[in-house]
């Protein structure tokens, strides 16, 4: 799997989790501290994301990152 493939993968696992928690992409956002326009990139697997910006999707979202990878 290629860098490509695997920030496309967590974008749809991120999308999955919080689509399924009933959480729309703009709250998602702002209970992560996340612009909503990079959050958006970040689901279409557009931004190669920090360590921490990982955690903090999977904090609000709660739940463990190895549920997004």
């Amino acid at each position: 799997m290629t860098t490509d493939e695997r920030m496309i993968a967590f974008g749809k696992r991120v999308r999955e989790v919080r689509k399924s928690k009933g959480i729309s992409q703009e709250r998602l956002a702002e209970m992560a501290g996340i612009d909503r326009s990079y959050m958006g990139n970040i689901e279409r697997g557009e931004k190669n994301i920090t360590l921490k910006k990982a955690y903090e999707i999977c904090d609000a979202l709660d739940i463990e990152i190895q549920n997004l990878v």
